[in-house]
């Protein structure tokens, strides 16, 4: 072919793999990570490390030096291949469907964000450390200096560079390292804790008290979850799910619910193969999670136990989008059809794909959907029942002391009469509830239990009325020193102070005058 028709690939395409791939620059880090744990499953299985847990991830961010450090033991690369893996673009030696990453183009992330992008690495039993370094300011200036048209090829051959030194032999690591960073977001190590804490395919926190549920679960089903040892500044990374849901932050945090059970499930295909599995927490339901608080709320997906998209990732799945703030938990892509896409944020359009939205959608409808608006409807009839135990002591409250007048009476009795009538409907529809519901495992038990505080619903039954008499007693009945009709005129003051002042208000000021005029 002449050079006439020889293919160009201009300089810009580095742009956009590097400064234009991505909107959230906390991504190079769950790119380093994925690499990273790709190498150590392969260390496992080279025999360089024993098992998964003795891999380890350690991420340093120093903000005065304006640098960032990942660094993995597993296995390290080759010397006869360090030119070939770190230099060239999109030729990626990784497998589709086994491995977390496979384009090739991950780990030119950091290149937007320093002056100088490293990668240091030794490979077990030789005694070479490979360096190469990207010039990332000198490139950034080629990108932006418009007035030359340079090729990819050539640029990267002008920014790049290789050293090699003497190295222990045992010794084998990967290392990537950002020096002179210029994103402030990125070398807040507390931000990128918490990031990574549902980002990375890191652990379940220990204290989430229902983790044994979930690792039971997909030990029956001969399933397993990718977990990695990840440390940020020296501090273990877990995931952040809790069994504590909360409003408000920091020393305005309060618990309103909690997450007391686990719900698990598997998706298949038609042959009987996984497409994924998953969990979700079964709480009271009181309100959707808010979102301050809660840095774990939502169904999160997850491919290689690492997060795809966001925590609103798959809010079109649900009947109503608001559903999937609900709750806790995760969907694990399994098939080796559903492949993340360049920018992790979903997956390829593909058969299996259709599948898995097709079953995901039909069990957040059948399930979940159902699941919240149950427990708003028992919450709503317990209401119900509450409502007249509250009034009745207020009720019996009046009949002591007294009313301000027979319209009052009549108004409280009416209501109570209203409140009871309301309250057996609801005893009525929960004990009818309660026999449907035989499954005593079944979360909408668990819920209905909970929300009734644990009792049987008929022991609340059959409210009686407190009042009986024909004979009320008034307020003023104790103002006997006054005349009849100055206590008609004191009781016109208690209907005028009942129509202006708050409730609460209105009845300690008529109970401080009674007690001042009948000294």
């Amino acid at each position: 072919m002449d050079n006439q028709h020889r293919t160009i690939i201009g300089k810009d395409i580095i742009e956009s793999l590097t400064l234009g791939m991505y909107e959230d620059s906390r991504f190079i880090f769950r790119e380093y990570i994925q690499n990273a744990a790709d190498q150590i499953d392969k260390a496992v299985a080279q025999k360089v490390l024993p098992s998964r847990k003795d891999g380890k991830i350690w991420i340093n961010i120093d903000k005065d030096e304006k640098k960032i450090t990942i660094e993995d033991n597993a296995t390290g690369i080759k010397k006869t291949e360090v030119v070939k893996i770190l230099k060239n673009i999109a030729q990626s030696t990784k497998q589709r469907g086994i491995d977390k990453g496979f384009r090739g183009i991950g780990r030119l992330g950091g290149i937007a964000y320093c002056d100088e992008l490293i990668f240091e690495t030794s490979y077990k039993g030789e005694t070479t450390k490979s360096v190469m370094i990207w010039s990332a300011k000198e490139l950034k200036d080629i990108i932006n200096n418009r007035s030359k048209e340079e090729e990819a090829v050539k640029v990267i051959d002008q920014v790049t560079d290789f050293d090699f030194s003497n190295e222990d032999e045992n010794k084998h690591y990967f290392r990537v390292i950002l020096e002179n960073v210029s994103n402030a977001l990125l070398l807040d190590f507390r931000n990128i804790q918490e990031y990574l804490s549902m980002i990375a395919p890191a652990p379940l926190h220990p204290r989430f008290t229902l983790i044994e549920k979930i690792y039971s679960s997909i030990k029956a089903d001969n399933l397993s979850i990718d977990e990695y040892t990840i440390y940020v500044n020296s501090d273990a990374i877990f995931k952040a799910y809790t069994t504590k849901i909360y409003e408000g932050i920091e020393n305005n945090k309060k618990a309103i619910d909690e997450i007391f059970d686990i719900q698990t499930f598997t998706l298949k295909m038609d042959d009987d193969s996984f497409l994924a599995w998953g969990w979700y927490g079964i709480s009271n339901f009181k309100k959707q999670i808010p979102e301050k608080g809660n840095i774990a709320r939502g169904i999160r997906l997850r491919s290689g136990n690492i997060q795809i998209g966001n925590a609103y990732c798959l809010n079109k799945l649900h009947k109503e989008q608001r559903g999937n703030f609900y709750f806790f938990g995760e969907v694990h892509a399994l098939h080796k059809d559903l492949i993340p896409n360049a920018r992790r944020d979903y997956f390829l359009d593909t058969h299996a794909l259709k599948i898995f939205e097709d079953k995901l959608k039909n069990l957040f409808k059948n399930d979940l959907y159902k699941l919240y608006h149950f427990a708003s409807s028992i919450r709503s009839k317990q209401k119900r029942i509450d409502r007249l135990t509250t009034f009745k002591s207020e009720y019996q409250q009046k009949i002591d002391t007294g009313f301000t007048n027979k319209d009052e009476a009549e108004v409280y009795k009416e209501k109570f009469t209203d409140l009871k009538d309301q309250a057996e409907k609801a005893t009525q529809e929960l004990n009818k509830i309660k026999q449907d519901v035989t499954d005593t495992k079944s979360p909408q038990s668990k819920i209905l239990n909970r929300t009734c505080n644990g009792e049987d619903v008929t022991t609340r039954t059959n409210p009686q009325e407190i009042y009986e008499n024909d004979k009320l007693k008034y307020l003023t009945d104790n103002l006997s020193k006054l005349t009849k009709k100055d206590r008609k005129l004191i009781s016109r003051v208690y209907s005028v102070i009942d129509k202006v002042l708050p409730k609460e208000i209105a009845e300690n000021l008529k109970l401080k005058i009674n007690e001042e005029l009948s000294d």
